[in-house]
């Protein structure tokens, strides 16, 4: 299965639109306080979808979400483009050992790595995922991502067939306002589960799957050293180095390396003073779903696209 090559092309709002509001603490209504930008959902979604029918291999999946840089893949018929499911990132970590989904590798192949990521999509994909329809606003996909705390959302026509797909990150450069008096501190998250670099990738997984987190921080005695993402553990697999463990083909070959070996040189963070629009510009540049938050050289907290989403649809 090929990409499409238009799958690139570019959206009216792609511009970040410069909006005033103030700055209110209390209960939000997202009903009300986002209606200035009610209008059609697909004017900010991708339309020409990359997608997987449920045959398609799991490896040839990862494959593509890894090529493209993709958190996640929906899953149509072939013929009529009708949705079928979605393949997300943390589908993929599932299946590679954080959750229920490893019993395609445990208990039907037996420990067997490379017989389960021969298995179709159909066997880890989410069924009937939440959707929106061509008509939805901006406003309703603001409901979602933050109510559902889903990072995308595929939109439908009538007949259920798969007309784009809208993310978290295209709701932020719609949301984003120049003039927000809000820190970083006002609304990273400053209880933050970490990992050490000795830890197995397989432990991670769990810890991802279990508490639904999409990244963990990898500190040593209280100093980051890097962070660890299910995207880069996806990689992981979608790169090839996975087969690298491989001698027997045995699943604890592959999760039981460190998550050291994941992390990359690149470490971008930030600090608690920071306004949050520089951030969430930053994070649109970048192409980055959050920043650990450093202060005198110690982790204090992090801030993500979902943290930021909520704060700008807050003022």
């Amino acid at each position: 299965m090929q990409p499409n090559p238009n799958h690139s092309e570019k959206k009216p709002a792609d511009r970040l639109l410069k909006m005033p509001g103030k700055l209110n603490r209390g209960p939000v209504d997202f009903k009300t306080r986002i209606a200035g930008y009610e209008g059609e959902i697909m004017a900010i979604a991708t339309r020409n979808v990359i997608t997987a029918q449920q045959t398609t291999t799991i490896i040839q999946a990862v494959e593509i979400m890894t090529r493209e840089g993709f958190r996640r893949l929906p899953v149509v018929d072939a013929g009529t483009h009708r949705l079928r499911g979605i393949v997300t990132v943390s589908d993929i970590i599932n299946f590679m050992g954080g959750g229920d989904k490893f019993n395609l590798v445990q208990v039907k192949h037996k420990g067997n790595f490379l017989a389960a990521i021969n298995e179709g999509l159909r066997e880890i994909m989410t069924p009937q995922p939440v959707t929106m329809p061509v008509t939805g606003s901006i406003d309703d996909a603001v409901n979602v991502i933050i109510n559902r705390n889903i990072g995308g959302i595929p939109i439908v026509d009538a007949e259920e067939n798969l007309r784009g797909i809208v993310t978290e990150r295209d709701v932020m450069k719609v949301l984003t306002t120049e003039n927000s008096s809000r820190r970083v501190e006002d609304i990273m998250k400053s209880s933050v589960r970490v990992t050490s670099p000795d830890t197995p990738i397989g432990k991670v997984c769990e810890e991802m799957v279990k508490c639904r987190f999409r990244r963990l921080p990898v500190v040593v005695d209280d100093v980051l050293c890097g962070i660890v993402t299910a995207t880069d553990i996806m990689n992981y697999l979608g790169k090839g180095k996975v087969f690298e463990q491989l001698t027997t083909g045995d699943s604890a070959e592959v999760m039981g390396a460190p998550v050291r070996s994941l992390l990359s040189g690149e470490l971008h963070t930030t600090t608690p003073n920071r306004n949050i629009h520089d951030i969430a510009v930053e994070m649109i540049q970048r192409r980055i779903g959050a920043f650990p938050v450093i202060e005198d050289s110690h982790l204090v907290g992090l801030v993500t696209e979902y943290d930021l989403v909520k704060a700008f649809a807050e003022e």
